[in-house]
């Protein structure tokens, strides 16, 4: 079924097009990707399908009653309401339901309506049907979704009572996204969700949204999450679209296939074009072969001219070079503390060795230190302990996420030649042409300029520094995919060495030599790209995993022997009494039972392999369910069997 269709849809800013002949189609189910040059118009797509932005001409259609959920980039959620209440919000219909049947069962109870048989009938027929449709809307596991989303995301540690006010613009726009996923619209539209997301977190929202109801159109630069989620894809390049099959990877093949086919077919026809202009030059004004002339001519006419491929836009173009190479030894560091948190070291007893050429991704979780021990590298934060040792000739070239340092009132031409004063006007003018920055580009100011150009400027001027250690902080936020792929080339091509932190998993195999993942009291260190990472990882979990139950399974079973003979001495006037207190220990050993039964499925949900597996941590959130509805019945069986004493 399909769900949204666009056709020919254009829209312009003034007198400048953004967008124009724009097809594209959604079906239910679909994943389908945009993908293009940062300010080719796909934000401006996404918000005029969700009705953000109007569109000067084209169709869009939506059948009625289809649902949308629309999350922008950074959009962080505000709310004066704690965690757990705001992701509540989403299931009002349902909590409104629950009050009802609460309501309903209260009403069965009272003895009046009981002798009432036609009430009582018609009361407990609405209570069965509104039960039923309670189930089927998921009335019985919202709350296990919530818990479910909400340790996805990172929130599991958090209070359920902390104020959504009182979180950080990163954590705003996570939640934001996990309530969007509670709705669980017809159509989900993300412009770049993986933005603030670790890696696990990133891993846990591939499988949510790898078995997610709905269809999804989403935006972004992140080519590992995209070849995992995408079936579709839409380039949007030059205003218009154009649609391809399978993941980025495979857009990526099908869009040179095409380039090439369709510079063939035009060089063919060019060819043509040739030798018939060529005979009616030559044959026109002959008596005997004008007529033939005459008919080449007017085939000419006929002929739908094709255009000549453009390939793709101009790419940045750079590379990192090195005024003199460093030492084997590159950097040290021992027992290194740094950082507050809560007036104690934010991470402490680092040691770690950098060698020349090496090229170190830093990993971890957000908030465990990766940017502070930069910092500390950099001599930007003091050390609260250890030392950190610089090799022989290391000079240190820094990128930083935030582009700090990028706000001046300066021109672009300035910023570059007020640090290099010895280049010439033209030298500098064709380093930021090198990087897309060309004419009167040049002079806008920095503070003017956008996420992506301002990234592309700290490049530039990280490139003239011509360091031979580089500290990257996630160098490929704001980077659209094709600055990304030249960016990746320059360091591969790089004869110094890198450290650089980065959630981007795809630029990690691409660049990385070796893993380095932190911890708060620890770096351990994997020699290889992302994938070997992740291989290593799962290699010990599952060791450790299989020692653990061979050591279980060699531990003696212990059984408690029930304390037989307690009650023999009772006579038959008690019989009834031990029948009764029987039942008590049978209830208590059962609640054991399940209660234990339910901490192993609690404890599962914990494991990273369940809780980033949707499917899996439904399954063990319904057993949850099931167990505490046991729990609860026998829990009241209980409590009578006590009054009667």
């Amino acid at each position: 079924m399909i769900i949204l269709q666009v056709n020919d849809l254009a829209k312009s800013f003034g007198a400048d097009p953004i967008l124009s002949n724009i097809k594209l189609e959604v079906q239910t189910r679909d994943r389908i990707a945009l993908v293009g040059r940062n300010g080719a118009g796909k934000s401006t797509l996404l918000k005029i399908i969700t009705g953000d932005l109007s569109y000067d001409s084209g169709q869009l259609i939506m059948p009625k009653g289809v649902k949308v959920g629309y999350l922008a980039q950074d959009t962080g959620l505000e709310s004066s309401l704690s965690i757990w209440d705001e992701m509540l919000s989403v299931f009002e219909p349902l909590r409104k339901m629950e009050k009802q049947l609460r309501s309903m069962e209260s009403r069965m109870g009272d003895p009046a309506l009981i002798e009432d048989e036609n009430s009582y009938n018609k009361l407990l027929k609405e209570y069965d049907e509104l039960q039923i449709t309670f189930k089927e809307l998921g009335g019985y596991q919202y709350e296990a979704e919530i818990r479910t989303v909400l340790h996805g995301f990172q929130f599991a540690d958090f209070d359920p009572a902390t104020a959504v006010s009182t979180l950080s613009g990163g954590q705003k726009t996570r939640l934001a996204l996990a309530k969007l996923l509670l709705t669980k619209p017809d159509l989900l539209i993300l412009d770049e969700p993986t933005n603030h997301l670790d890696i696990e977190t990133l891993s846990w929202l591939e499988q949510y949204l790898q078995s997610y109801p709905g269809a999804i159109l989403l935006v972004s630069h992140d080519r590992y999450f995209l070849d995992k989620i995408v079936t579709g894809v839409y380039e949007i390049t030059r205003h218009r679209s154009y649609k391809y099959k399978g993941n980025y990877t495979q857009f990526l093949e099908q869009k040179a296939e095409r380039l090439a086919l369709d510079m063939k077919a035009y060089e063919k026809q060019q060819g043509e074009i040739a030798k018939l202009q060529d005979f009616v030059q030559k044959n026109l004004v002959r008596a005997s072969t004008t007529k033939r002339a005459q008919s080449r001519r007017k085939q000419l006419e006929r002929m739908e001219v094709m255009d000549k491929p453009l390939g793709d836009e101009k790419s940045a173009s750079f590379m990192f070079d090195i005024e003199r190479q460093s030492g084997n030894d590159v950097l040290k560091l021992e027992q290194v503390a740094t950082g507050y948190e809560d007036g104690v070291p934010l991470i402490k007893n680092i040691n770690y060795d950098v060698s020349r050429q090496d090229a170190v991704a830093l990993v971890g979780p957000n908030g465990i230190g990766k940017s502070t021990l930069l910092k500390a590298i950099l001599k930007q934060l003091p050390l609260l302990e250890g030392n950190i040792r610089y090799g022989a000739n290391v000079k240190i070239g820094h990128y930083d996420q935030e582009q700090a340092n990028l706000n001046s009132r300066k021109t672009l031409l300035n910023e570059l030649w007020d640090e290099y004063p010895d280049k010439t006007e033209k030298e500098i003018r064709t380093i930021l042409g090198n990087f897309l920055f060309s004419g009167d580009d040049v002079l806008k100011f920095v503070n003017e300029l956008s996420g992506g150009q301002k990234a592309r400027l700290a490049l530039a001027k990280l490139m003239m520094q011509k360091a031979n250690l580089l500290l990257l902080d996630e160098p490929t936020n704001h980077l659209d995919l094709d600055s990304k792929e030249v960016l990746e080339q320059a360091l591969i091509n790089y004869p110094g060495t890198i450290v650089f932190v980065s959630h981007d998993r795809y630029f990690i195999n691409r660049i990385a030599t070796k893993v380095a993942e932190l911890s708060r009291t620890q770096i351990t260190s994997y020699l290889g790209d992302y994938d070997y990472f992740v291989d290593k990882k799962r290699e010990t979990k599952e060791r450790e995993e299989f020692l653990k139950k061979s050591q279980a399974s060699s531990d003696p079973v212990k059984k408690d022997e029930p304390e037989a003979g307690s009650y023999r001495q009772d006579k038959a006037a008690k019989r009834e009494d031990r029948k009764r207190l029987r039942r008590i220990e049978e209830i208590e050993a059962l609640l054991e039972t399940l209660e234990a039964r339910q901490a192993e499925h609690e404890e599962a949900l914990c494991d990273p392999e369940i809780f980033q597996d949707y499917e899996k941590t439904q399954e063990h959130n319904q057993q949850i369910e099931v167990l505490s509805s046991e729990m609860e019945q026998l829990m009241e069986e209980w409590e009578q069997l006590q009054e009667e004493n």
